[in-house]
């Protein structure tokens, strides 16, 4: 019994730190591309002052700018779609920790009532030793 409820917990441990790495790798991720859109507005603001044109409709218009402008929309919008991943792997993160407890929980149980019926033996033996000696007596 020790060693299944020992098996589970290391596998409920192993399953919460799976879902915490998953959740820093989506929040690298989510960053990553927030720094790379960031990296891109500075690249177009650039382009905007050295053309002169920032009017996108302009038929002059940096094709550079137009480039970095999609390139840093794709971005957002796959930090935004990782946000709704991240929320998901939160969930589930903090379901797992739920789990861990709950089998902590019972393998601390499961110990107090092996330690309390063990106690309970013992005190009987004490109680027995202890009629003996009194019917000596």
């Amino acid at each position: 019994m020790k060693s299944r409820s020992e098996s589970l917990i290391r596998l409920k441990k192993f399953q919460v730190d799976e879902k915490r790495r998953q959740v820093a790798q989506i929040e690298m991720m989510i960053a990553d591309f927030e720094r790379m859109a960031s990296e891109l507005d500075q690249q177009i603001e650039i382009e905007h002052t050295k053309t002169g044109i920032a009017d996108i409709a302009h038929f002059a218009y940096s094709t550079f700018a137009k480039a970095a402008l999609t390139r840093r929309d794709n971005l957002l919008a796959s930090a935004n779609d990782m946000k709704g991943k991240l929320e998901a792997a939160q969930d589930a993160l903090a379901e797992a920790l739920e789990d861990l407890k709950k089998v902590e929980l019972l393998d601390q149980r499961e110990h107090q009532r092996e330690r309390d019926e063990q106690n309970k033996a013992e005190q009987a033996d004490y109680d027995e030793v202890a009629r003996l000696r009194f019917r000596r007596q």
